[in-house]
């Protein structure tokens, strides 16, 4: 608007130097003013009032604005005052909050420091327990059965069906301890007989589901310590109550006994294409060790071989030898004379033995003390086994041989009704398929015949009608059900291979003619169905 104003000034006095201009010039009177140059003149001057009119009114905003803006000014420079009076008044109490916070934060450094340190070792304790856990594995299982019990014949009064339920829970811990040694513990079920402090049947892991719902035992089933070298690994040197590692059948030792001592192996694999391994194996096993006398165990030793013939059939040849020294201890243990308690309540005691001690029957081994019983026999276990595995067109449907024939060396039965020394053994398996993967199905038959000192009664297979003095047929059928849950089926059909023999197993009430023509005990069923779990 300035700039206007400054122009319409200098238009007037541009008219007017013109007209004096001119005037001079012609030396001649001015010319009157024109009204037109009046009127816009007049048009100016007016345009230029308001012009001027405008710019004083925003001079007049332009100072309103700038009175508001000093005096915000000067409310917050108040304000400003205040609060830096306030800070002010407060900075000590800051200051002294400040060094209580630099102290704590100070602290608490010092605490994660530690913490850290701590959280490190115990990673470092973790760590390591973590290495040792992943050197051990847990396995185990529960199997719950149902079996029954049929014996009968024209006449018997006592021949009621039995009927029972139960149970076997097995738990166990083994791994390696080090490069060279591995181990480890197993705990199972049982039953306490006649309450005795500790199992006294190492043949079975099953409790019957009775005794008006007592509490079930838990008892130590295995511990055991193996030396193989990692530079010598064909060695295996162990100690303790261990698994079985030679080949053997129930027919010698039943599947739930674990025997205990020592055991030295020695597996050598070889590159031949038929003979792929060649193992030797010594054993020491010991059953009664006493104070003031003679202590007892068996001895011996097997060999073995596996052979491969082309791709589906491997055989597997075993041979073993195990001597029994003093074995009478567990003739007495199982069925005592002179009033001692029975120790073993295991199978029962089907051997020919003796009466013995001060007046004794003749033939006795011990002929002075207080009464005992003895076997007849020595044992001297000579056993041949042979284990075939045959694959199949149809890979689940393998098929399993076994054959074992046994003889005790040391047999020495008397017996005026015995046909020879009772020293023999057979004992042979067919199965088809197998139980390893879910829906697996195994299907099979065992045959074993065992004469009565062949064995010693008390230590194999415990679920035949007899231990020994035996014929027995069995049917089983395996049903993966599950990866880890398998479902099975036994039926047993025995019955006592010759009932005029000493200590035979006989059905209730039957009586066995001991004159030609001789008769059989009644075949004895029995039943069972069992679901396993497995972990």
């Amino acid at each position: 608007m300035k700039s206007a104003v400054r122009a319409g000034c200098a238009l007037v006095l541009a008219v007017m130097m013109t007209s004096m201009s001119a005037a001079a010039d012609k030396k001649t009177k001015p010319e009157p003013v024109s009204a037109e140059d009046i009127r816009a003149l007049r048009e100016l001057l007016e345009a230029q009032r308001q012009e001027l009119q405008q710019l004083r009114s925003e001079v007049m905003q332009i100072k309103a604005e700038r009175q508001q803006a000093a005096a915000d000014a000067l409310r917050a420079a108040a304000e400003a005052q205040e609060k830096a009076a306030a800070a002010q008044s407060t900075a000590g109490q800051q200051q002294e909050s400040v060094a209580l916070l630099q102290s704590e934060v100070s602290d608490i450094k010092t605490n994660l420091t530690n913490t850290a340190v701590s959280t490190q070792d115990d990673q470092k304790r973790v760590g390591a327990l973590e290495g040792t856990l992943g050197r051990f594995r847990f396995r185990g299982d529960v199997r719950v059965r149902y079996e029954n019990f049929f014996q009968d014949y024209a006449g018997c009064v006592g021949c009621n069906p039995r009927h029972r339920e139960r149970i076997r829970i097995r738990f166990g811990l083994e791994g390696k301890l080090n490069e060279d040694f591995y181990g480890g513990f197993y705990l199972a079920s049982g039953a306490l007989a006649n309450g005795a402090p500790s199992f006294t049947d190492p043949i079975s892991t099953n409790e019957t589901l009775t005794g008006f719902f007592e509490r079930k035992a838990i008892g130590f089933d295995r511990g055991w310590i193996t030396y193989q070298p990692q530079a010598h690994k064909w060695l295996q040197l162990t100690g303790g109550k261990w698994a079985y590692t030679w080949n053997r059948t129930p027919l010698t030792f039943d599947s739930d006994l674990n025997p205990e001592g020592f055991s030295e192996k020695f597996s050598f694999d070889l590159q031949n294409s038929v003979l792929r391994n060649v193992t030797f194996n010594g054993m020491q096993i010991l059953f009664n060790e006493v104070s003031g006398g003679s202590d007892s165990f068996a001895a011996g030793g097997a060999v073995s071989a596996r052979l491969q013939l082309g791709e589906g059939v491997t055989i597997t040849p075993s041979y073993s030898l195990l001597n029994w020294r003093n074995a009478d201890a567990v003739a007495q243990a199982a069925s005592p004379l002179g009033g001692a308690t029975r120790i073993i309540n295991a199978n029962a005691l089907t051997n020919a033995t003796r009466n013995c001690g001060a007046g004794g029957e003749v033939g006795c081994r011990v002929t002075t003390g207080p009464a005992r019983r003895e076997f007849v026999s020595k044992f001297l276990y000579s056993d041949f086994l042979v284990d075939a595995s045959i694959k199949t067109p149809w890979a689940r449907w393998p098929i399993h041989l076994v054959g074992e024939y046994l003889k005790n060396l040391n047999a020495e039965n008397k017996d005026a009704l015995a046909s020879g020394k009772q020293d023999s053994a057979f004992w042979s398996e067919v199965s088809i398929g197998q139980a390893r993967n879910k829906n697996d199905l195994q299907f099979g038959y065992i045959f074993s015949r065992i004469e009565q000192d062949a064995v010693i009664s008390q230590f194999n297979e415990s679920d035949n009608r007899a231990s020994s003095n035996l014929l027995q047929h069995r049917l089983y059928a395996l049903w993966k059900v599950r990866n880890n849950v398998t479902a099975s089926y036994n039926f047993f059909l025995g019955r006592t291979l010759d009932c005029r023999l000493q200590n035979a197993v006989l059905a209730p009430g039957f009586v066995c003619n001991t004159v030609a023509p001789f008769n059989t005990e009644p075949t004895l069923k029995r039943m069972q169905f069992d679901v396993i779990y497995a972990f």
